[in-house]
């Protein structure tokens, strides 16, 4: 009975023999790199959360938050596709601006 891929046991060098072969490292499998790809990191969060709260909305994002606040969601949603380029970055700015739109009804009442 051959040992299986789970249990192989250690190679002993020799060219005959029960564990004949080259003795070898396993291989130990980590993510590649562009599985990292995107992933943020704190202090990039920390720094764009500044710019954001010193440098404010931009033009098209005041659009958008006025629009939701007209009641027009799917339009809102329709402007951001058109200005980011996919529904799912739309979707997800729509999202964000909304939160925006409830802190603010927070920080004023």
């Amino acid at each position: 009975m051959a040992p299986t891929k789970k249990q192989e046991t250690e190679k002993t060098g020799l060219a005959k023999g029960v564990n004949k072969g080259t003795k070898t490292i396993p291989i130990i499998s980590k993510p590649r790199p562009s599985r990292r790809k995107g992933a943020q990191s704190k202090r990039t969060n920390f720094v764009r959360s500044i710019v954001k709260e010193v440098a404010g909305l931009a033009p098209y994002e005041r659009r958008v938050i006025e629009l939701l606040r007209n009641g027009k969601d799917k339009r809102a949603r329709k402007y951001s596709k058109r200005k980011l380029g996919t529904y799912g970055r739309a979707k997800a700015k729509v999202d964000e601006l909304q939160r925006v739109i409830a802190e603010s009804r927070r920080a004023g009442h």
